[in-house]
């Protein structure tokens, strides 16, 4: 499985960027696929996930209301969609694959991992 994310970036603070991860490699019906970011001397922190099948989410609260998470089966691309950018948000956002469909928000559940993408929001 190899996962590609894109779409980081400097935004300016109250911005927005949109991350895409295209998936490869393996059929993904039965997969939970996650964001996750993580800042410098900080530990990998749970963003969002969605099913692949089905298409439920489930977001950290403190991105609630601002970020989406979606899928486009036919790319087998995962997006987020985030607005109302904060500085405390920079950090390298990683796409994540788990197999199966028991949802997880912590990283070591994760299978694979894409290589990241920075976001940086200036104040």
């Amino acid at each position: 499985v190899q996962l590609v994310e894109s779409g980081g970036g400097l935004v300016q603070a109250g911005g927005s960027l949109r991350l895409s991860c295209a998936a490869s490699g393996r059929t993904f019906s039965s997969t939970i696929m996650g964001w996750f970011r993580q800042a410098p001397g900080q530990e990998r922190e749970f963003v969002a996930l969605i099913r692949w099948s089905g298409g439920s989410t489930y977001y950290a609260d403190s991105v609630k209301g601002r970020f989406t998470i979606s899928r486009d089966n036919a790319k087998n691309t995962v997006y987020l969609q985030m607005n109302s950018l904060k500085p405390e948000e920079t950090a390298v956002y990683y796409c994540a694959a788990r197999l199966g469909t028991i949802l997880a928000v912590t990283p070591p559940l994760y299978d694979y991992w894409g290589q990241g993408t920075q976001v940086t929001v200036s104040s």
